[in-house]
C-alpha cells in the first residue's frame, strides 16, 4: 500500500534520499582590489591571501555543510593557471569577485576575466620553502618576524605562487617553492592555526661570495696601507719617533750600564803595560735590534708603562740637599711637646721659704703661760 511513496519526494528542494552536494562552485568576473568602491576598499588586503565575494555566495555557502575556515580554489580557464585563497568579506557586487594583484598575476588574469571559484579541502601545513625574488630581502634585520606578521593575512599557500609583502614601504616578492604535506596533488596547504616550519632558498640574483678571495684582498689592503719607514718620513723629515730620540742607542747604553761589573778597573802588568777591561758582549737581541722595520705591537706586563725613553724617577731636588734634609729630620725627636695639668698651681706671693706657714699661725696655741 506504500508503493506509491517509493519515488523521491520533491517540493521546491532537494530530493530526500539523494546525495547532498556540499561543494560550492560558481563563476565570477575577477577584478583587482584597487578597483573596489571606496566605501568597501581596503588597500592593506592587497598584500594578503584573501578575496572578496558577493552576498549571494554567502547565502549559498550557508546552505552547504562546508568546513571552516572556508578555503577556495580559483581556476582561470583562459590561462590554465590556478591558486588557492580564503575569503575576507562578502561585500563585492553580484557577479564579481575582487582579488589581490599578486593573485591576478599568478593566474595570469586580466580585469573582467571569468574565473571559476569552488570550495577546496586543504591539509594543515607543516613545512614551506620560500625563495625571495630579490636580494633586497637580505637587508631585513629580522626576516622571521616580518614573515610571521605577513602570514597573518594569508589563509593558504600554493606552490609556484609569488606573494607580495609590504614592509617599510617596500614591496618584497616571495615565491612558494615547496609545501608539506601535499595531499592529492593539490600543491596547497592551510596556514591557519598550525605550526609552520619555514626554510629559505637563496634569493634570485644572489651570488655566494668567495671568502678566500675576500680574505686575500683584505690582507693586501693592510699590507699596502702599512707605512714604509724608509720611504715615508714624518712631517719634519726626521722619520719615526724612535729614530728621533735615538732609542736604540739609549737602550744599549742602559743595558751596558746595568751589566757593568761593580769592580771593573784597569790593571798593570809586571812589565808596566796597562790592561784595559774588555766590555762584556751585548745580548744577541740588542745586536739584532732594528728600528727601520714596520711597527709591531708592544705588549707590556700589567703595571708597566712605556714612555719611549729610559725613565728616571723624579727625586724633587739635588741629592746632597735631600740627604741633609733627611739627616736633620732623623735627628729631631719624634715626640716633642709641652704638657699641661688639669689642676692649676696657686702662686705664692711670699717667696720666703723660711717663713712659717700661714696655717700654723692661725692655729691656736696648746698652752698659755700667764705671769
Amino acid at each position: 500500500m506504500f508503493s506509491s511513496f517509493g519515488g523521491g519526494f520533491q517540493m521546491g528542494g532537494p530530493v530526500f534520499g539523494a546525495p547532498v552536494n556540499n561543494t560550492f562552485d560558481d563563476y565570477f568576473r575577477c577584478y583587482p582590489i584597487s578597483m573596489m568602491p571606496e566605501h568597501n576598499r581596503k588597500d592593506n588586503t592587497n598584500y594578503g591571501g584573501k578575496i572578496f565575494l558577493p552576498q549571494s555566495a554567502l547565502h549559498k555557502l550557508s546552505m552547504l555543510n562546508v568546513r571552516y575556515p572556508m578555503l577556495f580554489k580559483i581556476d582561470c580557464s583562459a590561462s590554465g593557471k590556478s591558486t588557492h585563497s580564503g575569503v575576507l568579506e562578502f561585500t563585492a557586487e553580484e557577479g564579481r569577485c575582487y582579488l589581490p594583484q599578486w593573485m591576478l598575476n599568478t593566474i595570469e588574469a586580466e580585469p573582467g576575466t571569468l574565473v571559476n571559484i569552488k570550495t577546496a579541502d586543504l591539509a594543515q601545513g607543516s613545512f614551506v620553502k620560500l625563495e625571495p625574488q630579490s636580494v633586497d630581502f637580505l637587508d631585513i634585520s629580522d626576516p622571521k618576524a616580518v614573515l610571521e606578521n605577513a602570514l597573518r593575512f594569508f589563509t593558504t599557500l600554493t606552490v609556484n605562487d609569488i606573494v607580495e609583502l609590504n614592509y617599510n614601504d617596500h614591496i618584497y616578492k616571495i615565491k612558494i617553492l615547496e609545501v608539506k604535506p601535499d595531499i592529492d596533488g593539490s600543491h596547497g596547504i592551510c596556514v591557519i592555526e598550525t605550526d609552520l616550519e619555514t626554510d629559505f632558498a637563496p634569493p634570485v640574483g644572489y651570488v655566494e661570495p668567495d671568502y678566500k678571495a675576500m680574505q686575500r684582498e683584505a690582507q693586501s689592503k693592510i699590507t699596502s696601507n702599512r707605512p714604509n719607514p724608509k720611504a715615508t718620513a714624518s712631517l719634519n723629515g726626521e722619520g719615526s719617533m724612535a729614530r728621533q730620540i735615538e732609542y736604540g742607542k739609549l737602550l744599549r747604553e742602559a743595558v751596558q750600564e746595568a751589566t757593568k761589573g761593580n769592580f771593573d778597573s784597569e790593571g798593570v802588568k809586571l812589565s808596566g803595560k796597562k790592561i784595559t777591561a774588555t766590555p762584556e758582549a751585548q745580548p744577541e737581541d740588542l745586536k739584532a735590534l732594528d728600528l727601520e722595520g714596520p711597527s709591531a705591537p708592544l705588549h707590556l706586563p700589567d703595571g708597566q708603562l712605556f714612555f719611549g725613553f729610559p725613565y728616571t724617577p723624579y727625586t724633587g731636588g739635588d741629592d746632597e740637599t735631600d740627604k741633609d734634609a733627611d739627616d736633620q729630620q732623623n735627628q729631631q725627636p719624634t715626640f716633642v711637646g709641652q704638657g699641661n695639668s688639669l689642676r692649676t698651681k696657686k702662686k705664692r706671693k711670699d717667696k720666703n721659704k723660711n717663713h712659717p706657714p700661714i696655717k700654723d699661725k692661725a692655729r691656736s696655741p696648746e698652752t698659755i703661760e700667764i705671769d
